[in-house]
């Protein structure tokens, strides 16, 4: 972790907290945090540090506290970094924006909440994200969303017009990886199986 990171790593703290009493403070203090962005992160080397077990995400270099607070489905938070000029089209190392920091969860964990994550993903559109922003390796946030299982995300990314016949670089379309065996941990509980069956229903009415 390198001290230019400090001042971010608080405010992220509060933003998993749900703090947005505390984010206004900070950004008050500090206005350029809303678009400082973190020169360390999470590698094979180094994860357990960058871990925020509260919301089970790790921060990578090149995240922004938008990224975070999307992550976490903070969207009073992401309101907030937003009109203090916080940047969502901000990319991380792996070419992620917020958005598809938000289409991430885990049907099951503590933390997820679909509604919130869903509020989360109208609020970054309607600000100006790219329901078909791709990473680096081609993937969109619904992409993620249908890995992940997470069938709210599914549907509102649809209504904000994310594109389920796009190809990611290995040629997987998010209505293939709805029929599939995801390969992410947790993808084969009885509450993501479920979120399954509801994601294909979704794809199923748009054909």
């Amino acid at each position: 972790m390198v001290k230019s990171d400090l001042a971010l790593w608080k405010l992220v703290g509060s933003i998993v907290a749900g703090d947005l009493a505390g984010v206004s403070r900070l950004l008050a203090e500090s206005p350029q945090l809303a678009n400082a962005s973190f020169q360390t992160g999470a590698s094979r080397q180094a994860a357990k540090t960058f871990f925020l077990d509260p919301i089970g995400r790790y921060v990578y270099a090149g995240n922004t506290a938008l990224h975070i607070a999307a992550a976490a489905y903070q969207t009073d938070i992401v309101r907030k970094l937003i009109a203090a000029g916080a940047d969502v089209r901000a990319r991380n190392r792996h070419g992620a924006e917020p958005l598809h920091s938000a289409a991430v969860g885990a049907p099951g964990s503590t933390w997820w909440n679909p509604s919130a994550q869903s509020a989360t993903i109208a609020c970054l559109v309607q600000a100006g994200a790219d329901p078909n922003v791709v990473d680096k390796i081609g993937v969109t946030p619904l992409h993620r969303a249908v890995r992940t299982r997470c069938a709210a995300a599914v549907q509102t990314l649809l209504e904000c017009g994310a594109d389920p016949g796009r190809k990611n670089k290995s040629g997987s379309t998010p209505m293939l990886l709805a029929t599939v065996n995801s390969g992410r941990g947790g993808t084969g509980s009885p509450a993501a199986k479920s979120q399954q069956q509801e994601i294909l229903r979704l794809f199923q009415q748009r054909a």
